[in-house]
């Protein structure tokens, strides 16, 4: 019988340390007891409760809303800026761009916080003296600062694949007369299209579980769903909390394997196409 290497043991030791905590949440999500820490049996009666629980119910569907409208833009500032930092090499400020894109990667979340607090309470400041405006703290603001910390991941992402690219390619569809937008949409964007998609997730994924950010730039009514399960703990993990996680990691599992089944699927199509070569004949 030949034995484990050094590599397996290490890999299924990690596999274990990562999702074991996740089955043991998941089995306890099914707990009757109202005690999380003792077992009373299986029952689905947290599941029902989660309908009746509006209160957590509305965190949950906030958050998706800001996590969709953040992935959105953050993809789209961010592709614009990796793009612009990997084509154009050489423009007056390029450093100091690059510097404010990526801050966010090494800046503590707490000094973000702080800062875009004092931005929000002095613009609410400004407008409200100049223009008669009420600014008020809520989805807008927390939106506002997930999309800034976002910026710099996708950023990081899509400049690698920008990086990979054959840049002949768009120079032909320029040479052909092909303006820069259109060499932009039809020809670069389709090839970094796996890029914009995992950054897209990865900014998704980061809005949905920020804590820090949301907690400094929220206001009355504006309650994400992990501030919500932050303040639920500090008074002892109850069962509905272990349901609605539950029911995440079930959506993010099939997200993810729904992701995996359609690029092993296009994966499968591009093998199968022919060469350029026996095309052309």
């Amino acid at each position: 019988m030949r034995r484990p290497d050094f590599s397996s043991v290490v890999l299924w030791l990690g596999l274990v340390f990562i999702y074991l905590p996740m089955i043991i949440l998941v089995i306890y999500s099914f707990n009757a007891s109202r005690l999380v820490t003792v077992w009373g049996g299986w029952s689905m009666h947290w599941y029902v409760g989660l309908l009746d629980n509006s209160q957590l119910v509305s965190a949950v569907k906030r958050s998706l809303q800001i996590a969709f409208y953040t992935a959105t833009a953050a993809v789209a500032l961010g592709t614009l800026a990796a793009f612009a930092m990997s084509r154009f090499q050489r423009f007056r400020g390029r450093t100091l761009f690059s510097g404010m894109v990526t801050a966010p990667l090494v800046m503590p979340e707490v000094i973000t916080g702080l800062s875009l607090l004092l931005l929000f309470v002095a613009l609410a400041q400004i407008l409200e003296s100049l223009f008669g405006v009420l600014f008020d703290r809520g989805m807008l603001t927390i939106w506002i600062a997930h999309t800034t910390f976002s910026v710099a991941y996708v950023v990081i992402v899509v400049s690698s694949r920008l990086g990979e690219l054959d840049q002949s390619i768009e120079e032909a569809a320029l040479d052909l007369g092909a303006p820069p937008w259109k060499t932009f949409l039809q020809i670069t964007v389709p090839m970094i299209a796996p890029s914009i998609l995992a950054g897209w997730l990865l900014a998704f994924t980061l809005s949905l579980d920020d804590l820090v950010l949301a907690s400094f730039v929220s206001g009355p009514g504006s309650t994400t769903l992990p501030m919500e399960i932050f303040s639920a703990v500090r008074l002892g993990v109850k069962p509905e909390i272990n349901a609605v996680a539950s029911v995440i990691l079930f959506a993010v599992s099939l997200l993810t394997l729904l992701i995996w089944f359609i690029a092993r699927r296009a994966d499968k199509r591009s093998r199968m196409l022919p060469p350029d070569d026996e095309l052309a004949g």
